[in-house]
Parts: C-alpha cells; structure tokens; sequence
C-alpha cells in the first residue's frame, strides 16, 4: 500500500494507530507496578464501542515482560474487524474514512521477541543490576516492519527506540518528518481464561511539514495461546484515539474517544 505524506494529522492517524500495535505489542506478565483490577481490562474490551473516558493506568516503568512462549520470530495477521467513530457526525477525525478500505483486509508482517539481555547487548545497553532472563518485544525491528506494511519501503526510513528507555521511540519518514511515540501508563490483568490484556497510553507527536501535530492514542489488547500452531496465538486489540487539546473540538469531545479500532491479530512461528 502507498500513501502520501500529506500532512501531520493524517501520517499521525495513519501511522500512529498501526505503529503503536508493534511499537509496543502489548501484553502478558507484567512484572512491575501497573496491575488493573481484576476484569477491568476484560470489561472494557466486552463493553466496544461504549468507551467514555482513557482506561485509568500507572505510570510506565521499564518494559514490557512477555511469557516465554512468545520469545521468538512470528509472521503475524493484522485484521481491522470494525471502526467506529463515536462522535459522529459532529466530530469525525481526518483519515477515518479513508480507513475504512482496510475493513476485513488482512495485512502480514514480520515480529520478533528476544531475550532483554541478548537485545540490549544488541544495542550497547548495560542491563539493570537485578535484571532476570526476561522475553521483551524487538521494538525497532517490530515497528519497522508493520510501518512498511502500511505505508512503503521508502516512506518509512528507520525506527528507533531510545537507549535510556524503551517507551520512547521515533519512526523517521521521507521528507524529513518524524514520528514520536511515548508510552505513558499501562495497565496489566490475566483472566480466569488464561487470557492476558494490557493497556498502555501513548503520547504521538508528528513533527515536519508544517505545525507539529499531537494526540493522544490508548491502545487495550488481550492475547491468548493457542493448542495449534497455525496459528499460535490469538489476540483481540481495540485502538482508541482522543484528541489533544490544540484541536478546535477538543472541549466538545469532552473525555471521549473520537475514534476506535478494533484488531484481529495471529501469530504464526517463523524458523529463526
């Protein structure tokens, strides 16, 4: 698929509700502070699309912790199963319409999850002194691959994440644009169902061609593995944009998301 940069909004719109999903592939064990009440999380995702206000979260300290059966290369299926746009008619965002061509067409892409030693020893990061043998995402990796999925090889140049912390990252696109993601909070829970769901809240900042951008990106997610390997593992992610306060109708939008996009996602095992 190629699209043209045409302005922040629509890249931010575009990128950001895609890139946020491998930026951060949330999930699974969470083993610092973050836990949700039991079945907050699940709630959320069974009430779609009544959403009112951003999922109440805690700060976010370190990364993402994985179980071991995701460490790994995954081919994974990306599916928009449904959009909804809350607010209508009144408030619609740019780009929403547009996303409607991608309803029910399956996009492929390439992740992996590494051990956090061998990934910081990748990227010249001394590990913390108490750090375990814990399976994180391959953020630059993971990104880059779902961005180019989206947009193209050369709109997309690099992502990187930044060596202080893994909840800062930036995706550079062609013409000197830029796309700046930074996790906010998150929230952890595991169900009855052996399911597990998380939530983070994200910061997007789209800089170049023209007035910087800003918005804000809440993204819930449930993974649940499976007894086949075709696929492995399963997951539901519903994606919720709001809008920041520059916007005109940011007060009329109140708390609400003025946009939600719902996920089907399969992981299927690459060799290594």
């Amino acid at each position: 698929m190629i699209m043209k940069i045409i302005s922040g909004r629509k890249i931010l719109l575009m990128i950001g509700i895609r890139v946020i999903w491998s930026f951060y592939l949330i999930v699974l064990f969470l083993l610092i502070s973050g836990n949700a009440t039991a079945g907050q999380l699940a709630e959320r995702l069974a009430n779609f699309p009544q959403w009112e206000k951003i999922q109440s979260v805690s700060p976010a300290i370190g990364d993402l912790v994985y179980p071991d059966w995701m460490e790994g290369n995954w081919q994974v299926k990306s599916t928009l199963i449904d959009l909804v746009a809350p607010l209508a008619p009144n408030i619609v965002t740019p780009g929403f319409e547009g996303n409607r061509q991608y309803l029910n067409q399956p996009t492929d892409f390439q992740v992996r999850f590494v051990q956090e030693k061998k990934l910081f020893s990748s990227l010249k990061i001394i590990p913390h002194r108490d750090s375990k043998s814990k399976v994180v995402a391959d953020r630059a990796f993971n990104s880059l691959n779902l961005a180019r999925a989206y947009l193209n090889d050369s709109t997309v140049l690099s992502v990187k994440v930044d060596p202080e912390s893994p909840n800062r990252q930036i995706t550079f696109l062609r013409g000197d644009r830029r796309l700046i993601s930074i996790v906010t909070g998150r929230s952890t829970e595991t169900t009855y169902d052996d399911k597990f769901i998380a939530t983070e809240a994200f910061q997007q900042l789209f800089k170049g061609g023209g007035r910087p951008y800003f918005n804000f990106v809440e993204s819930t997610t449930a993974y649940h593995q499976l007894q086949t390997s075709s696929p492995a593992v399963e997951a539901t992610q519903v994606t919720a944009v709001y809008l920041s306060p520059q916007e005109p109708d940011y007060f009329a939008a109140g708390s609400r998301p003025v946009a939600l996009y719902r996920y089907r996602l399969e992981f299927f095992p690459r060799g290594n």
